[in-house]
């Protein structure tokens, strides 16, 4: 199979989709790879690296895409990327349907496979492809909202960890996953009073155990996130149902219970968000502020540490990618349950549950 890896045009996005390593497996599997000139180079990566592995150098996009079968990203293509798809690409990257219809509507009219890492989906309803970026994500939440809780930008001016004779700031948690428990151990390590809101009794369980005293867990109900928004000065977004629209946890009424110049870290922007106000941002134009309230929502957090990031995604993309380019679609979908919840449109159709609802769009089970 011919894969191309474009280099990546979402402001201030770093990573790549494919390492030296990767494109070095993909060639001992026989595969071709191209790799657009520059490409690696936010994460570390020079082209004669890519070319040592094995890969070619494409200085033209366009000719990149024409030439291959299936495209490996890191996001979702842009407007300008559109055109570049022709029927039967493969498109195998982070896609987040559910929160953009625009894409949702071009993969499907240009009848593009498009294969989403974060609905990838174990049996044991875990997300292998989403995790790494979570774990990520999450641990950067806090480092980002302690710093616009600073004066400067617009916070209340409280450092979370505080001094001796000063209170403790207050972090409040909105989901006990992947994302959530990482926030946390980030939290309690800086030294802050840390409260995690979740749903399920058996993960608020979980945290008790790992983080006993060092953390409060309350159910995540109306009367307790509210309770949370009144006394905290970070809130971190942490909700996430796969493949679907995050739920809106935090109404715009709602801030007018917060504290003037508390922050809100909206890690499931990316879904949506969880705050009726929240709307996506850049790591160049990271914040702003409605109601007194600064809103941190920049939607590829990890990509501010490209190299980490590009490292601990490829380490777990690579295995389905390589099943996709040595057995075709349909085979690796039937030989992989997990790989098969990764579909979410192909041959003009969306055939992922979670997105079709949503999108509101007519939702086809894809038979492999």
């Amino acid at each position: 199979m011919k894969i191309g890896v474009p280099r990546e045009i979402k402001t201030h996005e770093y990573r790549v989709g494919m390492t030296p390593h990767s494109v070095k497996a993909y060639v001992k599997n026989g595969h071709c790879v191209l790799v657009e000139k520059g490409a690696g180079v936010g994460s570390g990566y020079e082209d004669e690296e890519y070319k040592a592995a094995g890969g070619a150098i494409v200085g033209d996009k366009a000719q990149l895409f024409r030439d291959s079968e299936m495209i490996v990203k890191v996001k979702e293509p842009l407007a300008e990327e559109f055109p570049l798809f022709k029927p039967g690409h493969i498109l195998f990257t982070y896609l987040h349907l559910a929160a953009a219809r625009e894409l949702a509507d071009e993969l499907i009219r240009r009848k593009v496979t498009g294969v989403a890492y974060e609905t990838i989906e174990l049996p044991d309803r875990s997300l292998p492809c989403l995790t790494p970026m979570s774990e990520i994500a999450g641990r950067l939440s806090v480092q980002e909202g302690a710093k616009y809780l600073e004066k400067e930008f617009g916070g209340r001016g409280i450092l979370l960890g505080g001094v001796p004779g000063v209170q403790r700031g207050k972090v409040a948690i909105l989901g006990g996953g992947v994302v959530g428990t990482n926030a946390c151990k980030i939290a309690v390590g800086i030294g802050a009073n840390v409260t995690v809101l979740d749903i399920n009794a058996k993960r608020l369980s979980y945290l008790d155990d790992i983080f006993g005293s060092a953390i409060t867990t309350l159910y995540a109900t109306d009367a307790n996130i509210e309770y949370v928004l009144r006394e905290s000065d970070i809130v971190i977004g942490a909700v996430l149902v796969a493949g679907e629209t995050a739920p809106r946890l935090i109404t715009r009424q709602h801030l007018s219970l917060m504290q003037h110049g508390a922050v809100i870290v909206d890690v499931a922007i990316d879904q949506g968000g969880c705050a009726e106000t929240s709307k996506p941002t850049t790591h160049s134009d990271p914040i702003y502020i409605v109601d007194n309230v600064v809103h941190y929502c920049v939607a590829n957090m990890p990509g501010a540490v490209a190299r980490s990031s590009t490292i601990a995604l490829t380490s777990v993309t690579l295995q389905y990618g390589l099943l996709i380019a040595n057995l075709g679609l349909a085979a690796a979908a039937r030989a992989n349950e997990a790989l098969r919840r990764g579909i979410n449109t192909i041959d003009g159709k969306c055939v992922h549950p979670g997105v079709a609802k949503s999108c509101g769009l007519p939702y086809s089970e894809y038979v492999a």
